[in-house]
């Protein structure tokens, strides 16, 4: 266990479910270019066309052709989708049919424009999230895009052109691709096609000249795009190599609010994707970055940038950035940490990259030249109504302390008169923040000296002295402030945590002790509501996999089962399903999706990156707990199917010991009868018929018998080398009676090789097949006995030409008790087939039914064999001969 070479079996298991789900995912095949109008749709159609001609079905989804004739002129000849129409904004539009093309399910679908943002009212906002799902149940998907709509070189196009695309694709999608068609054009050629108008329709050719379509626009494009392609073209050469990156080598990037922290996530992703190495993303949530909810949701949407660029994002309360990003890179082992560099207007102040070098030596760190985030706008108004409250108390604590001041001066010195305005600076500060405790501060020393310091009610000072004072008064007050309001908010981010801490450790504590599916609901429904104050919903599958509601909040249960089926959150706050009215989210378990919890978010509440994490956390947890119920119950049930199994092989071989003997009897008073001279015909007809019957009933408490000992362990093989034409003729002696009205047709080479098994338990199975095909045929019809040796094994086949297997009964007819027709009049108690399953399987081979082509039941029996031990020439009988030898 210890073994540090010994594969880890999460991991393993993680492979081996990504391997199953990529085998039937579908191909990725991106067209990709450095503009518009360099062919690619053209190209798409093609090789749809190509795709065709081999016999693949395609589907074109969706194609604009943009009024070239040319483009369009290549749909003919194929299937075309009809498109969906939308109401948006008292309009109607086209979109791509997602529910159409999936209910159509071809093997080949194009869907252009991959960067596309799908109309308000579609399931996706984003046509690439369309394209995952057709991927994900087994659709092959041609589809083009541009460089700069990759959301990696956004900003870079940006800088090259001077115009800023705003539909974008998530490099993963790019990089995750099968296979990568770069469409090329010569810049001098492209202008051709643009001024000819086969590019854009006349009207737009001026605007396309002055942005994208300038020639050193068009060459910079080219050489991103081609540098981009020989990127992808290298990760392909490494694919072979281990993922992930080794301790120390994975890049963290300091997030700043605003455009630099946008252009630093870019800058960071490319360069993680020239290393082939990880990343993460952080930013430091400070006293000042709370309190602006601008620059908050500003550096939340940088985070969410950077998540879907493939970096692990985090936000991290602390009141210094220096120290929590030092501290984050110790405790997660990396070696390189990237900061922007804005212009400073001082610089007599230690910037942020100075201090994490100073406070972790051993961290690489880069300084990356990024755009001045817009300095944030102001409403001098709005921070008077959020301050207010804090500058009136300061002005209150200021004026009784002042009064207060007033009388004890009769009894105390001035220096107590200082040390009741710092208390009063401190409960300011505690109470309500920094800027009230500064405002206070500033007060206080004003009231001093006005108050107090000679000359009294003005503000000049007669010693020199005092102003010493009223400098340390003031530092010591403004320190105070400081300290109280740092304390403050690590006091708050303390008690957030811990009541998140406390609500998950109560809910993981509850839901230990469930036992059934109802008990988990409840929990969830008790723990949930109160804590996230809004409404709770849960859906469960059943056994056949369909979403019911079990408590809480009526759900959308066709939002909620397309949210179990992908393992995706979807609905309100999400890129699936917007319009919903809820959040659903997967109850995802170890082993698979147990369910589908739902909530009515209040406020902006899921734009709080922690609070969803939390909430995701919750949902694993109640996920958990249902798997283990799950399991509890597959353990219940596999218990008492075993207890009920033993049960029953002691009550079979109990009734088969108490049958064996009376029958014996019975069979030779029927026997001596059936062969007496003394006997009349009509009663040695009856006892010859009373015989067979007779036998019947053994040959069935034999099979009780041996399938009691086959379920206990108790029957050893012995295993012999046998003919098998031998074992055939020994079966059909025992049930020639049976035999009768059934001709049979031996199909036995005269030459197949001996095989090693239990004679007389392998005639059981003989005997049980033909008496299974005498029972289930006609009268008149054969019975058919064939054999044949492959290269590691023997088949044997017996088959009939009666009505054959019921179609969905080829596996559940070898379980025990169970009969092809339910309630008939064929005799039989279901257990002959079982029992050859068994014998079969204690030999190592496997015994399969189904049906002949031309009509009537087939089974096949497959025993492994080996190559037989030679055997002595009777002429020599120093000399051995093989087996197989002619004589």
């Amino acid at each position: 266990m210890t073994d540090p070479s010994r594969p880890d079996p999460d991991q393993l298991l993680a492979e081996l479910k990504a391997d199953e789900a990529d085998a039937h995912r579908g191909r990725l095949k991106i067209f990709f270019g450095a503009n518009a109008g360099v062919g690619k749709t053209w190209a798409m159609l093609a090789q749809a066309h190509a795709r065709q001609r081999e016999g693949v079905d395609v589907l074109v989804g969706l194609v604009e052709t943009h009024s070239r004739e040319e483009t369009a002129a290549m749909l003919n000849g194929l299937s075309v989708l009809p498109r969906k129409e939308l109401d948006h904004r008292d309009r109607q539009l086209t979109e791509f049919d997602l529910d159409a093309a999936l209910a159509r399910k071809p093997q080949l679908i194009l869907v252009d424009e991959l960067a596309h943002s799908n109309v308000a009212g579609s399931r996706h906002p984003k046509r690439w999230q369309d394209i995952e799902e057709l991927l994900a149940v087994g659709i092959d998907v041609y589809t083009t895009v541009n460089v700069q709509h990759l959301e990696s070189l956004n900003d870079v196009v940006g800088g090259i052109t001077g115009v800023r695309v705003r539909e974008t694709v998530p490099d993963r999608v790019f990089d995750s691709a099968d296979d990568i068609t770069l469409v090329d054009l010569p810049p001098d050629e492209l202008l051709k096609r643009l001024q000819e108008g086969k590019v854009y329709l006349a009207g737009n050719i001026a605007r396309a000249k002055e942005s994208f379509f300038r020639k050193g626009n068009l060459i910079a494009l080219r050489e991103l795009a081609m540098r981009r392609a020989a990127e992808r073209v290298d990760a392909e050469l490494r694919r072979d190599q281990p993922a992930g990156s080794k301790p120390g080598e994975t890049l963290l990037a300091a997030i700043a609010p605003g455009p630099a922290g946008e252009t630093l996530v870019r800058h960071t992703a490319r360069l993680a994707g020239r290393l082939k190495v990880d990343w993460r993303a952080v930013t430091v949530e400070t006293p000042a970055l709370l309190r602006s909810r601008n620059k908050l949701a500003s550096a939340r949407r940088n985070l969410e940038l950077a998540e879907s660029l493939g970096a692990r994002t985090a936000l991290l309360p602390g009141p210094h950035v220096a120290q929590t990003l030092a501290d984050y890179a110790a405790d997660h082992d990396l070696g390189t940490v990237i900061i922007g560099k804005p212009p400073r207007r001082f610089n007599l102040m230690e910037s942020q990259a100075a201090r994490v070098a100073r406070m972790a030596p051993s961290l690489t760190v880069q300084i990356v030249g990024v755009c001045a985030a817009p300095a944030e706008r102001l409403d001098p108004w709005a921070m008077i109504g959020q301050r207010w409250q804090g500058a009136v108390w300061a002005l209150i604590g200021c004026g009784m302390t002042t009064i207060l001041a007033a009388r004890l001066t009769q009894i105390f010195d001035l220096a107590n008169v200082i040390m009741l305005y710092l208390l009063s600076v401190l409960l300011v500060s505690v109470r309500f923040g920094r800027v009230a405790g500064a405002l206070s501060s500033l007060l206080s020393v004003a009231a001093f000296d006005f108050f107090f310091v000679p000359p009294r009610m003005s503000f000049t000072v007669a010693d020199a002295q005092y102003l010493l004072t009223f400098g340390i008064m003031l530092a010591v007050a403004l320190t105070l402030s400081q300290l109280s309001a740092r304390l403050r908010f690590q006091a708050q981010i303390a008690s957030r945590r811990e009541r998140r801490t406390a609500a998950l450790y109560e809910l993981s504590e509850a839901l230990s002790g469930a036992l059934m599916k109802e008990q988990v609901v409840e929990i969830a429904l008790a723990h949930l509501a109160p804590r996230f104050k809004t409404d709770i919903g849960l859906a469960l599958p059943d056994l056949t996999e369909h979403l019911h509601h079990e408590g809480g909040m009526a759900l959308d249960l066709a939002v909620a089962d397309w949210v179990y089926r992908h393992g995706e959150e979807a609905g309100q706050g999400t890129g699936t399903l917007a319009a919903a009215n809820a959040f659903y989210l997967p109850l995802t378990a170890p082993m698979r999706v147990r369910g589908v919890l739902a909530l009515v978010p209040k406020g902006d509440w899921l734009a709080d990156r922690e609070e969803k994490r939390f909430l995701q956390t919750c949902a694993a947890q109640i996920g958990l707990a249902l798997e283990r119920v799950h399991f509890v119950e597959v353990a219940q049930n596999a218990l008492v199917s075993m207890e009920g199994e033993r049960l029953r092989n002691h009550l079979l071989s109990a009734i088969s010991h108490d049958l064996r003997t009376p029958i014996t009897v019975l069979l030779g008073l029927a026997s001596t009868l059936s062969e007496s001279p003394y006997a009349a015909p009509p009663a040695r007809e009856i006892a010859h018929q009373l015989v067979g019957e007779i036998r019947r009933m053994s040959d069935l408490v034999n099979n009780l018998l041996d399938m009691a000992r086959l379920q206990a362990g108790e029957v050893r093989l012995r295993r012999d080398w046998q003919a098998v034409e031998e074992v055939v003729g020994s079966a059909l002696r025992a049930v020639e009676l049976r035999l009768t009205r059934h001709p049979v047709d031996l199909d036995i080479p005269i030459a197949l090789p001996l095989v090693e098994f239990d004679a007389v338990l392998m005639e059981r199975v003989l005997v049980n097949l033909i008496d299974n095909a005498i029972k289930y045929t006609p009268t008149g019809t054969p019975v058919i006995i064939a054999a044949r040796a492959l290269p590691q094994a023997l088949q044997i086949t017996v088959s009939d030409t009666g009505p054959g297997i019921p179609k969905g009964q080829e596996e559940t007819i070898f379980n025990k008790f169970t009969r092809g027709q339910n309630e008939s009049a064929t005799t039989g108690v279901g257990l002959g087939l079982a029992l050859c399953r068994a014998i079969v399987a204690a030999h190592g081979g496997t015994i399969i039914a189904g049906n002949r082509p031309e009509g009537g039941a087939l089974f096949t029996v497959t025993l492994p064999r080996r190559e037989p031990p030679a055997m002595p020439d009777p002429e020599h009988p120093d000399l051995f001969l093989s087996p197989d030898a002619a004589p």
